[in-house]
């Protein structure tokens, strides 16, 4: 006489729902038991009892059960078994009933009791071949729904369609979700297959199906992607031959048992580092979450599978959270103790509460683990040394690296060569060259190669590198692919605003000015002008400064390049100005380290927090918050020693000074779990508070780690050292630029003296701790919106990639559901005003505040939002500049609010078309107008300072503005940083 476990389970029903995905949650320390019909229960210890001892009775006759001894060892062995599942498990997870089954032969085993081991496995195995044989007489049973077809299996032979099977992944995927409807999808996949489809059909119909639903329900995205994962279950576990059939209810036990089996075959085919056998594989594989895969999106799901799943034969081998795994293990591979690390980083990345940069997801685990995010390089003014940059580029770009090029020592056009007694063709011919080279070296063949190319005000070409991108013109002075970036001194900006004249230099001419900024640089750029006065300079020109900056403005708003960056609030800040000077910033200008020509190649390394995760009932959770920085600052540390170098001087450089760059994502959706609307003094305030909040434990953990692994090599004479932290160095800026051209909140919060004599005397770990980066395929994978960016629209089709997305913002429609005005007409409403609810009458004023989208969101919010991010931050940010209806009067105010503000970078601008415009205005024809106003943000600025934007020509811009191409936005091809 025999009794499964499973049969003696109670039939309770499912946890409550207990998050706004409507995803079933575990309550602390609670054991759940997935039954193998996909229920589950929790976990009664008495039911193990139960099984054990009628085991006994079948061995033993009917006696056992009144035997002392074997009531006894039941009991015993009953206690060892629950006490194995707490220990792997102390904070609670559910287990497949499977694996209790697996437990019980084991311990039974280990207690001596074969002849009882013996008769359970034999027990278990029949009744498995039993339930196949049922599975297989259910398959030729008539569906009440559905007509029975017959699908074409993968080596053309037929079998009947297993519509059982089908209803099974519909139900899991949609088992606690809220408004999804699993009939819905049946239905509709059911009418779009014929019979002999193809077996591998099936399960693109069924995710086909549940897609379109995205934009009546949000919660049909989370089921979509768990139909995905049949398939992608099929693939990698059919592969690896563990359980290519497996549902995700089986996963809890064979994620465990799939683990093992593919870091071995991922070694055999050389796609992952042999050192991962060396890892205690069964103790990994058990710490594995299956639950943790219904946390995907669609469009997160869909990205991991299409770009970062390791695969052989075009076959993905890995699944979500063995691609989590690999990554953690990759990150602990010289950690003392590697397998509690390991567990540690997977959990952070697995829970969404943090995830690493794209290239460290890329390679973590790997044979070449290059996992730096973007590289910073100096190209010297010599043939030899240009070509040698362009070498190191395409070296970098390679191993899927972001770069960021100073071209500024180039030697102008028409500067004296001495070697050949010729010209100089300027620096244009080798820009071509570098943008060619980007396109022909992709980032190993995951992405486009991306580069930067950045070049100072005062350098004689800046005019004709304005026009780079332009599609007009001669095509050989053209880099349609590169990026561009203008590094602007604070001089110019201020011959802007008093309306004077500027000056441009050949860099042979004047050699000194590219390592001078603040009063310095004023100072010998005055004295060069003079000389030029003096007929001393070979080759100059003089220009109007408000001439030059309209033109800049006029080509940024016409290709969306040159972006514009500022020299000196990105050197007067750096903690590093002992060690050398900022030249540029990379790819996506977040990245503010030291290059210098031939000796460093600056490296940084990225990773973001999940801002929305850490909102906890409201509010910031500071505690988690700070549990969370601490390991990420660790794991950004470890990649600084594990990282593949493609190029010697950047590993100089990394190790040298071991910059890290942790950044943060999931800022607007943060703002809707606390209802605050983005254009509101409350989101800049908490735009303040959640940065010094990261700041503050950022520089705690840096600082914890050096007292555990030393400071960083060059920590002496850096700003740290002297106390000086982030909000301390804005003084710094302010001194040199002087005090009428800066304002900036400076207030704060936390206890920053402590950590400050802290920091001073203990030290640093890193030369650089935070950078915001722009997390265009991250915030993908954790579904949230990228970085710091508002809402882009409420309702749209997103593009990248791995194809096109129906985007729509949950938040709005589970508060247009609570209100009752979630229906058919509603989305069409948001259909034909493109993601904006300002002109829907049904909408209240309060969700519109809200829900207003990124181009109702006025510039000075955005930027007033940055300045106080800026001011914790020893790097910079990615800041996006959405501008509707723009000209120039707008453009010139925004781009002087930035500086104005203390930013030390902008990125791209978006520029709404005035036809798009029109459809979706909130008052009068304009969308987040900019006004001359005190409103612009510049009501502080002193007479002398005013905008001067009567003699910017309105002609100049276009009347329907073309929207740049940009990061996840509208070019699939732009997520080259993250």
């Amino acid at each position: 006489m025999h009794t499964d476990i499973e049969q003696t389970t109670s039939t309770s029903s499912h946890a409550d729902l207990s998050n706004n995905n409507g995803l079933s949650a575990t309550a602390p320390g609670q054991l759940r038991v997935i039954k193998r019909n996909g229920t589950v229960v929790p976990f009664d210890a008495s039911k193990i009892a139960i099984a054990m001892t009628k085991a006994f009775l079948a061995v033993e006759g009917g006696t056992a059960a009144a035997s002392t001894r074997v009531r006894e060892t039941v009991d015993n062995l009953t206690k060892q078994i629950t006490a194995t599942f707490k220990r792997r498990m102390p904070s609670g997870g559910t287990i497949h009933i499977e694996e209790i089954q697996d437990q019980v032969e084991l311990i039974l085993m280990r207690a001596g009791e074969q002849k009882v081991a013996r008769d359970y496995v034999l027990y278990r195995e029949e009744h498995a071949r039993l339930r196949r044989a049922q599975k297989e007489v259910n398959k030729t049973e008539a569906d009440p729904d559905y007509p029975a077809m017959s699908v074409t299996q993968a080596d053309g032979t037929r079998a009947p369609l297993d519509i059982a099977r089908m209803r099974t992944i519909v139900s899991e995927a949609c088992a606690g979700l809220a408004g999804v409807e699993e009939k819905a999808i049946l239905d509709e996949a059911m009418r779009n297959l014929y019979d002999g489809v193809a077996e591998k059909d099936v399960n693109t119909s069924l995710v086909i199906t549940a897609r379109t639903l995205v934009e009546k329900e949000p919660n049909y995205t989370y089921a979509t992607a768990r139909l995905l994962l049949d398939k992608l279950r099929a693939e990698a576990l059919g592969f690896l031959g563990v359980a290519p059939s497996a549902t995700q209810s089986d996963m809890e036990l064979y994620y465990a048992r799939a683990l093992p089996v593919y870091i071995q075959k991922g070694v055999e085919l050389e796609l992952i580092s042999p050192e991962l056998l060396n890892f205690d594989l069964d103790k990994l594989g058990k710490a594995l979450i299956a639950d943790r895969d219904l946390q995907f999106t669609y469009l997160g799901l869909q990205t991991l599978y299409d770009r970062y799943f390791i695969h052989s034969d075009s076959t993905r081998i890995e699944l979500p959270q063995i691609f989590f795994m690999r990554v953690a293990m990759g990150l602990a591979l010289q950690e003392d103790k590697r397998e509690e690390r390991a567990i540690e980083f997977y959990r952070l990345l697995s829970s969404f509460d943090y995830m690493s940069s794209t290239p460290t997801l890329f390679n973590s685990g790997t044979l070449r683990p290059q996992l730096s995010s973007c590289y910073l390089t100096t190209v010297p003014d010599d043939l030899h040394g240009i070509y040698g940059a362009i070498q190191d580029n395409a070296m970098l770009s390679k191993f899927a690296g972001g770069l960021g090029n100073d071209w500024t020592p180039v030697r102008g056009l028409g500067a004296y060569i001495k070697g050949t007694n010729g010209k100089s063709q300027g620096v244009v011919p080798f820009l071509k060259v570098a943008n060619d080279t980007a396109v022909a070296v992709n980032q190993g063949g995951k992405r486009k190669g991306a580069v930067c190319a950045y070049l100072e005000t005062w350098h004689m070409d800046v005019e004709e590198f304005l026009e780079l991108r332009k599609n007009t013109g001669d095509d050989r002075r053209r880099t349609h692919d590169m990026n561009t970036a203008n590094w602007v001194p604070d001089l110019f900006m201020k011959r802007v605003f008093e309306d004077q004249e500027w000056t441009l230099f050949s860099p042979n001419d004047v050699p000194d000015l590219h390592d001078l900024y603040g009063k310095a640089f004023e100072e010998r750029y005055e004295h060069y002008e003079q000389l030029a006065a003096q007929g001393k300079v070979r080759l100059f020109k003089t220009v109007r400064a408000l001439d030059l900056w309209r033109k800049m403005l006029g080509m940024l708003f016409e290709t969306g390049h040159p972006w514009i960056t500022f020299k000196d609030p990105c050197n007067l800040r750096s903690p590093q100005q002992h060690a050398g000077v900022v030249h540029s910033s990379n790819l996506c200008t977040e990245i503010t380290l030291n290059t210098k020509a031939g000796d460093e190649i600056a490296v940084c390394n990225l990773g973001s927090v999940n801002l929305a995760q850490h909102i906890v009932n409201g509010k910031l959770d500071l505690a988690k918050l700070e549990k969370t920085v601490s390991t990420a600052i660790r794991m950004l540390d470890n990649v600084i020693d594990i990282n593949y170098y493609a190029v010697d001087t950047s590993k100089q450089s990394n190790l040298r000074h071991r910059p890290i760059g942790l950044g943060i994502m999931g800022f607007q959706d943060a703002l809707y779990e606390q209802r605050i609307a983005y254009s509101s003094q409350a989101a800049v305030d908490f735009a303040d508070t959640s940065m010094e909040a990261v700041s503050y434990y950022a520089i705690k953990a840096s600082c914890q780690l050096a007292q555990e692994r030393g400071k960083y090599s060059t920590f002496e004479g850096s700003l740290w050292s002297k106390g000086v932290l982030p909000i301390d160095s804005i003084d710094i800026l302010a001194q040199n630029r002087g005090e009428n051209y800066i304002k900036v909140d400076r207030s704060k919060t936390f206890d920053w003296d402590s950590l400050r004599t802290e920091v001073k005397t203990k030290g640093m770990r890193n030369s650089n701790v935070m950078a915001i980066a722009p997390t265009a395929t991250i915030s993908n994978i954790t579904g949230v919106t990228q970085s710091i960016e508002p809402t882009y629209q409420n309702l749209y089709v997103k593009s990248n990639l791995s194809g096109e997305f129906t985007v729509v913002n949950p938040y709005l429609v589970h508060d247009l559901k609570d209100r009752g005005l979630w229906d058919s007409v509603m989305v069409n409403d948001l259909k034909y005003y493109e993601g904006s609810v300002q002109k829907i009458d049904r909408i209240p004023e309060d969700m519109k505040a809200i829900y207003a989208t990124a181009f109702e969101v006025e510039p000075k919010w955005i930027v007033e939002s940055a300045s106080r991010r800026q001011k914790w931050i020893d790097q910079a940010q990615s800041l996006n500049l959405y501008i509707a209806g723009a000209n120039g009067k707008k453009l010139d105010i925004t781009y002087r609010m930035a500086w104005y503000s203390g930013l030390k970078t902008t990125y791209y601008l978006r520029a709404l078309a005035a036809t798009t415009t029109e459809k979706s205005t909130i008052n009068t024809g304009a969308l987040n107008a900019v006004s001359a106003t005190g409103n612009s943000g510049l009501s502080a600025a002193p007479a002398a300072a005013k905008p001067v934007v009567a003699d910017i020509e309105e002609a100049s811009f276009a009347e329907a503005a073309p929207v740049p191409k940009a990061c996840s936005i509208d070019n699939p091809d732009c997520e080259a940083c993250q």
